[in-house]
C-alpha cells in the first residue's frame, strides 16, 4: 500500500480544524433545540464554543442563536423557556469579569447576567417548573460565600501566593473546593454544601425547585465511595444522604412528580470484584433504593438517564455500549427494556413534553456526531438526521468488522478501517489501536485517536475491544478481572491475528499504538512480543507501583493492584517496567506535563529505561496538556509525529522531524 504524497493536504490538519458538536438541549415546550458547537480559533490554540439553533422539525437549517456569541457554552432552558448558558463575556456593559458566569437570553429580549462567582461557575442545572437554578462554584478554605471567597482570592493574589495546603485528599484538585449553590428568583445564592475536593458538579433540582441533589466526592475517611445528598433548596438543610460501601452514585435526576430520584450506581472494580453499573431509584419518603435494571447485562453508561416529563409515568431512556455501538434504550414502568436504535453511538438525550419523541447526538466511527430525531418507543429504528454531515466527508477509506474467538471461547470483535485502495495486490500496513479505559469501547466518533488520519496516510487501523471493554456483558469484565496485562493483551493478539488473515492487510508491516489504558497495553505488548515494527504509547502506565501512588485516583487503583509490599505477584504479573530488558521494538512516547490521571513520571520512567537499554525511543512531550490533547495545533503535531514515526519504522522511509518540533 502506497501512502498519500506528503505534500498533499494533510487529513489530520482538516481533522484538527473540524467543528465539534457537543451538548444538546430542548426547550420545555419542545419548540427550540439548541446545540453547542466548538470551532478552532484562527490561531489554532483552542476551540471556541458557540450556540446554534436546530429546527426540531428538520425543515429549516441551523443558525447561530441570536444574541449569543463566541465563548457561550453549556446551554440549558429555564422553566419559562429562557435560554441559559455559561460564558466568560468581558465587555463592560455586560458586567463580564472573564470568569464563566451564568447568563440568561430570552427568545425576545436582551442577554443579562444572573449569577457570577469569583473564579467562575463550572456547571449548572435548572428546575422543570420553577424559577430556580443550581450551580457549582468553588470556595477557598475559610470562605462561606462569593464575597468572602473573593476577599481571600485577592489576598493570595496580592501576596503572590499560589501554594496549596492539603489537609485531605485528593491532591492536585486545587486550593478551592467545589460547593453547591441554589439561586431562586430575586434571591441570594444559598450555599447548600461542599462537594469534596474532587467534586464534579453533579447536581439536579426537583421540578418545583424545593429540593436539590448533589454528589459528594470520596474523602480520606471514605475513599471507596461517594454519597448522594438531597437537601432543602431554600435552607440547605440535608434531607437524605444515600451511600453504599464500595459504590459511587452519579448523574441524579428527579422524577416528574418529585417523589423519587434516579441515578447511576457504580460498583468500582477491585482485584476480586468487577466493575458494574446500573440505574437505581431512591424513594424520597421511605429512602428505599431500588435497582431499575437488575437483569440488564450491559451498563447505562455513559450519560444521564432521561425521565419522562409526564407525572406518574415511570418511563425513562438511557444509553449504553453494546457490541461496538451505543444505542438508546427505553425502560417502561413494568421494567421492560427496548433497544430503540439499530446502530450508532448516542448522547445528549432530550425528550419532548408529550414523551413521544427523542432528540440526541449520534455519531459512528465513520461519521462525526449529528443531531437526530427518534421515535420514543419504536425498536431498532433508523434516525431522522436534523443536521448535515461534517465537511470531512468523504473519508479516506471504509469501515468493517473483525470477529474471532478468545482462548476461553469468548466471542471477540473489533472495528477495522481500511484505506482506499487496499487490496490483495496492494495490502495495507496495519496499526492496532486498543482503546483507553480499560472500561470503554470503540463505538462512536473519537476526537482523540481518530483512525482516519492513519487511513489517509495509507494505514489500516484495527480497533479491538478486548477483555474489560464495556458493551459485552459482565462476563467480559470477569474475564479480565485483576489481570490488566494478561487477558486484554491476549484478546488484542487474537483479533490482530484474525485481521491479518485478510489478504488486503500486510502482516509484515504492523504497529501498535494507544492512549491511556491503550498506551499501557502498547507498552506491555513491547515487553511480550517483537511482532510489531513500532510502538506508540500515549499517556500509558509503565511502572504500576509508582503509578498507583502518584495518580489522582490513588484509592481506586490501590484496590485493584493492592499493596506492593504484600501483593507483589500482581505487580510482577502486569507491570511492564519489570520486563524492560525484553523490549527491542522502537517506541514513541507521548505525554502531557499536566496529566494527573497518569502522571508524566510514567513516561519519564519508560523513556529512561529504554534509553539505558539502547532501544530506539522518542519522547513527544506537551508541557501544558493533560491526559488528552486539547489544542488544535497540538493535535496536528501529534498526528504528524506519529505518522512520520510509523512511516520510518513500518514502511522504511527516512525519518522526517515535524517542522514545528
Amino acid at each position: 500500500m502506497t501512502p498519500a504524497p506528503h505534500d498533499a493536504p494533510a487529513f489530520h490538519d482538516l481533522f484538527a480544524a473540524q467543528s465539534r458538536l457537543t451538548d444538546l438541549v430542548l426547550a420545555p415546550d419542545g419548540t427550540r433545540l439548541i446545540a453547542s458547537v466548538q470551532t478552532s480559533d484562527d490561531a489554532g490554540t483552542g476551540y471556541v464554543p458557540r450556540l446554534w439553533e436546530v429546527d426540531p422539525a428538520g425543515e429549516r437549517g441551523t443558525r447561530p442563536v441570536p444574541g449569543s456569541g463566541a465563548g457561550d457554552f453549556a446551554p440549558a432552558f429555564a422553566a419559562d423557556g429562557t435560554l441559559l448558558f455559561l460564558s466568560g463575556r468581558t465587555s463592560a456593559e455586560e458586567g463580564g469579569t472573564g470568569d464563566a458566569a451564568l447568563w440568561a437570553l430570552p427568545e425576545q429580549g436582551e442577554t443579562r447576567r444572573i449569577a457570577h462567582h469569583p473564579g467562575g461557575i463550572s456547571t449548572f442545572a435548572t428546575a422543570a417548573h420553577a424559577d430556580a437554578v443550581v450551580y457549582t462554584a468553588a470556595l477557598l478554605p475559610g470562605a462561606t460565600d462569593a464575597e468572602s471567597h473573593a476577599r481571600l482570592l485577592r489576598n493570595r493574589q496580592d501576596a503572590g501566593v499560589d501554594a496549596v495546603l492539603y489537609e485531605t485528599g485528593p491532591v492536585r484538585a486545587g486550593a478551592a473546593e467545589p460547593h453547591t449553590f441554589v439561586l431562586h428568583a430575586e434571591g441570594t445564592p444559598v450555599n447548600v454544601g461542599a462537594q469534596g475536593l474532587a467534586g464534579s458538579g453533579d447536581t439536579a433540582l426537583s421540578p418545583d425547585g424545593s429540593l436539590v441533589a448533589s454528589t459528594r466526592a470520596p474523602t480520606d475517611r471514605t475513599p471507596d465511595t461517594n454519597v448522594l445528598v438531597v437537601a432543602d433548596a431554600v435552607t440547605g438543610a440535608e434531607r437524605h444522604v444515600f451511600s453504599r460501601a464500595g459504590h459511587h452514585y452519579y448523574s441524579p435526576a428527579f422524577t416528574a412528580d418529585g417523589s423519587a430520584l434516579v441515578c447511576q450506581r457504580q460498583r468500582e472494580e477491585t482485584y476480586d470484584a468487577e466493575w458494574r453499573v446500573t440505574l437505581v431509584a431512591f424513594d424520597l419518603t421511605s429512602g428505599e433504593e431500588t435497582d431499575l435494571l437488575p437483569d440488564f447485562d450491559n451498563w447505562p453508561w455513559p450519560g444521564r438517564a432521561v425521565l419522562s416529563p409526564l407525572p406518574g409515568d415511570g418511563t425513562l431512556w438511557f444509553t449504553g455500549d453494546e457490541r461496538g455501538h451505543c444505542p438508546v434504550f427505553r425502560r417502561d414502568p413494568d421494567g421492560t427494556i427496548t433497544r430503540l436504535t439499530a446502530s450508532g453511538a448516542h448522547d445528549s438525550l432530550c425528550v419532548t413534553p408529550d414523551a413521544s419523541t427523542l432528540y440526541a447526538l449520534r455519531g459512528t466511527l465513520d461519521e462525526a456526531p449529528r443531531v437526530v430525531q427518534l421515535d420514543a418507543a419504536e425498536a431498532d429504528q433508523q434516525p431522522a438526521f436534523l443536521t448535515p454531515a461534517g465537511d470531512l466527508a468523504p473519508l479516506p477509506g471504509t469501515l468493517t468488522e473483525v470477529h474471532t474467538e478468545a482462548d476461553d471461547g469468548f466471542p471477540l470483535r473489533g472495528w477495522l478501517t481500511l484505506p482506499d485502495g487496499a487490496s490483495a495486490d496492494r495490502p495495507a500496513p496495519l496499526v492496532v489501536v486498543p482503546h483507553g479505559g480499560p472500561q470503554g469501547s470503540w463505538s462512536g466518533w473519537p476526537w482523540l485517536w481518530n483512525p482516519w488520519p492513519f487511513a489517509a496516510r495509507g494505514y489500516a487501523v484495527l480497533l479491538p475491544d478486548p477483555a474489560l471493554s464495556s458493551g459485552y456483558g459482565q462476563r467480559m469484565q470477569q474475564r479480565g478481572l485483576g489481570r490488566f496485562g494478561e487477558v486484554p493483551y491476549q484478546d488484542v493478539m487474537a483479533l490482530t491475528d484474525a485481521a491479518l488473515r485478510r489478504e488486503d492487510l500486510d502482516a509484515t508491516r504492523t504497529a501498535m499504538a494507544g492512549w491511556s489504558f491503550g498506551g499501557y497495553l502498547a507498552g506491555r505488548t513491547a515487553t511480550l512480543t517483537d511482532r510489531f515494527k513500532a510502538i506508540v504509547s500515549h499517556g500509558g502506565m509503565w511502572n504500576l507501583e509508582a503509578f498507583q501512588n502518584d495518580t489522582d485516583m490513588h484509592a481506586y487503583f490501590r484496590k485493584i493492584f493492592g499493596d506492593p509490599r504484600t501483593d507483589r505477584e500482581r505487580y510482577e504479573a502486569d507491570s511492564p517496567h519489570l520486563d524492560a530488558e525484553k523490549v527491542t521494538t522502537p517506541v514513541l512516547i507521548v505525554h502531557g506535563g499536566k496529566d494527573y490521571r497518569v502522571p508524566v513520571g510514567q513516561a519519564l520512567g519508560l523513556h529512561n529505561d529504554l534509553r539505558r537499554l539502547g532501544v530506539p525511543v522518542r519522547f513527544l512531550h506537551f508541557p501544558d496538556e493533560g491526559h488528552g490533547i486539547d489544542v488544535p495545533t497540538h493535535i496536528r503535531v501529534l498526528y504528524e509525529t506519529m505518522l512520520n514515526f510509523l512511516d520510518h519504522h513500518v514502511l522504511g522511509e527516512d525519518w522526517r522531524r515535524p517542522t514545528l518540533l
